[in-house]
């Protein structure tokens, strides 16, 4: 397996391993999905032997005070194998410098485990200064 940034993509891979995930808002819109990938700050894939991509990782940054971790897939077989961490790895060391590290991620005990094992603390749970979260979703 090989972990690098990368930047071109065919549309059918990105839809394919987005589709393993189902992740339908993504694989609805094929443009919107491509655009938001030409346009991250920070892409990493993970490839197979033979090249197939089981695996992504992407962000945005201003690359001095935040870096917003947007994406992490890795296809539902190939889950539980380090890739998921070598991803954000990579992401994490890109942006080492930068200060603030922010994601959005599901209510799920299994990826809060994940991301706290990495330094990640949910906001309510934040110590050193009251914080919150907010998103808003328009359709």
């Amino acid at each position: 397996m090989n972990v690098r940034p990368e930047r071109d993509f065919n549309v059918d891979e990105l839809l394919d391993l987005y589709a393993s995930v189902g992740w339908t808002s993504y694989t609805g819109s094929p443009d919107v999905l491509t655009k938001a990938i030409a346009n991250s700050s920070f892409v990493v894939a993970a490839r197979d032997q033979g090249g197939t991509l089981i695996g992504l990782a992407r962000g945005l940054s201003d690359d001095a005070s935040v870096f917003y971790l947007q994406d992490i897939i890795v296809r539902p077989e190939h889950q539980r194998h380090g890739i998921g961490r070598q991803l954000l790895t990579a992401c994490l060391e890109r942006y080492r410098h930068v200060r603030q590290k922010v994601l959005l991620t599901d209510d799920d005990e299994s990826q809060r485990l994940f991301y706290e094992s990495f330094g990640y603390v949910r906001t309510v749970d934040f110590e050193d200064a009251p914080l919150n979260a907010y998103v808003r979703f328009d359709s």
